[in-house]
């Protein structure tokens, strides 16, 4: 038997596919179809219980491996990317892996030691995450400093991202965004009627601005409906605080984690204002949805958001009150609704498309591979 010609890749540091749970997920369940499609053999690592095998969209193209690790917030990524990376290098080797995250820094030189190429998504700044403690943090770090050194090529999902490891570590890589779902017009969720409501999506950590967010809530409620997606997704105080919430403020929602595209993206096009508040990472895959939903948006004030949205969102300070008033004037004004639907749209279609990120991808992919042969 003639061996195959077709290139490989081993997707490693996500929870598998086809997985709902966050933006690397929703990156691989576009790219690694797009990766078969273009005659790559694909294999994606994953946990057990955190995919969908039954899932009527999933690629059966698309080669699952699930391995062991520990489920804890602090463990589980370090667990899962030393035994996907075992897997890879030992028994499955590639043509090339696309790893993300820097904490699976640690295992590149395992990868690098059996000559494959690694494209690694550097992910935001984790090491300064609010959500981290001391050890934590200094383990990002140190799997920063491991990725810059044996990482074959590295992914920006930012330019500000990009400009971070340049002067920090001296890397320079390539810069791919993520990409969003236009679903078009969508019927209204039923509860909540299309333009009356305030909505927020995103994990529950203090960076992302969800204590401010849920004071900001109770001043909102008094007028409009607030609609929460979201949770810690291991309980904890922010849970709490939003659970209490709900059952002082009849017109405050909490929907938890939401894996439903559908329902979410239905949210999001009939919003009549969508709050973004995440502070620390790059190109944050949630704004990005919500502009190819056409959600009117207004968004923390910050380096990143800025990149993304361009004119086509509103900033705000991170204050319950400068929160609110800025969530009130969009929800109120007709004019501001339209104008911020619009140029988001149009910014969704030219800069952030799944098409051309996982075209990008590929490009980048070959690239190494075609290194590799010379």
């Amino acid at each position: 038997m003639q061996p195959s010609t077709r290139p490989s890749v081993a997707i490693i540091g996500t929870r598998g596919y086809p997985s709902y749970y966050g933006g690397f997920e929703t990156a691989v369940r576009h790219l690694a179809p797009y990766l078969a499609e273009s005659g790559w053999d694909v294999t994606v690592y994953g946990r057990r219980g955190a995919t969908k095998p039954e899932d009527s969209a999933r690629d059966e193209r698309v080669q699952s491996v699930l391995t062991r690790g520990v489920e804890s917030s602090s463990l589980s990524t370090l667990s899962y990317g030393l035994t996907a990376s075992w897997d890879a290098a030992i028994r499955r080797p590639p043509s090339a892996a696309l790893v993300m995250n820097v904490a699976n820094g640690f295992f590149l030189p395992l990868l690098s030691a059996k000559n494959i190429p690694t494209l690694v998504n550097v992910d935001g700044i984790e090491w300064e995450r609010q959500k981290w403690g001391r050890l934590a943090k200094s383990m990002f770090r140190v799997g920063a400093k491991l990725t810059a050194r044996y990482g074959t090529e590295l992914v920006f999902d930012a330019k500000a991202i990009g400009d971070r490891w340049r002067s920090e570590f001296g890397r320079d890589g390539v810069f791919i965004p993520y990409g969003g779902t236009a679903p078009g017009e969508l019927e209204p969720v039923p509860q909540f009627a299309a333009g009356t409501y305030a909505l927020a999506v995103a994990r529950f950590v203090p960076e992302n601005t969800i204590p401010e967010f849920l004071e900001a809530a109770t001043i909102l409620a008094k007028n409009h409906p607030v609609v929460i997606v979201g949770s810690t997704g291991y309980g904890g105080d922010l849970d709490a605080r939003a659970q209490a919430l709900v059952d002082s403020e009849p017109n405050v929602h909490w929907l938890g984690h939401v894996s439903d595209d559908t329902l979410l993206f239905a949210l999001l096009r009939n919003a009549g204002v969508y709050f973004h508040g995440h502070s620390v990472g790059g190109t944050n895959p949630a704004l990005v949805q919500a502009m190819a939903c056409g959600a009117p948006i207004v968004a923390r004030d910050t380096i990143y958001n800025r990149e993304v949205l361009g004119d086509a969102g509103v900033f705000v300070e991170p204050t319950p009150h400068a929160i609110a008033a800025g969530l009130e004037a969009m929800i109120t004004s007709p004019h501001s609704r339209a104008l911020a639907r619009q140029n988001a749209l149009a910014r969704s279609a030219e800069l952030y498309t799944w098409e051309s990120v996982c075209a990008a991808y590929e490009r980048a992919l070959r690239k190494l591979i075609n290194a590799r042969a010379l």
